[in-house]
């Protein structure tokens, strides 16, 4: 299969690269978030107050691991990477990318982090997060784009070029 799939922490640009990615290939573009609050008929805050943190894992998990596309760039939630059934499923129907950004950037991207619909648990922080996937991020990754302190255009012309290079 020939779909992109992005993954990174929340705020490194998986939706808004993902768009014009999908543009400039002229693919489809899947928000597997949108995805999971249509199909769930609540939004991501909502799942994870009434379900707690397993519950959303198991939800973003089936709903992921059950996405069946071609020619489509997906953007992931950042928490998808706990999901070994989705993530496996991600990379067998295409390229696993991850938009890689410094903790330092990550910070100033962000605002509130519940508001956002973050997968966290009770006490974790964002550097506590930022440390805990990247690990994953990076084993899952069959491409990494550095995007320090780069915008989006100069970000979608290297993804670009490296995935014409794979």
């Amino acid at each position: 299969m020939n779909n992109i799939t992005l993954i990174g922490m929340p705020g490194a640009g998986k939706s808004t690269i993902g768009v014009v990615l999908a543009k400039v290939l002229g693919y489809q573009f899947l928000d597997s978030d949108l995805l999971i609050q249509k199909q769930e008929k609540r939004r991501l805050s909502e799942i994870i107050e009434e379900e707690g943190y397993k519950g959303f894992k198991d939800v973003e998990n089936r709903v992921n691991a059950s996405i069946e596309v071609e020619n489509t760039v997906i953007a992931t939630g950042g928490s998808v990477v706990y999901c070994e059934e989705a993530m496996e499923h991600l990379k067998s129907i295409g390229t696993v990318v991850y938009l890689k950004l410094s903790l330092n950037a990550l910070s100033k991207r962000l605002g509130n982090l519940k508001g956002r619909g973050v997968l966290l648990r009770e006490g974790q922080n964002l550097t506590d997060l930022y440390e805990e996937r990247t690990p994953l991020y990076e084993k899952y990754a069959d491409i990494v784009i550095d995007e320090e302190g780069k915008d989006l255009e100069a970000s979608l012309e290297i993804l670009l070029k490296t995935l014409k290079e794979k």
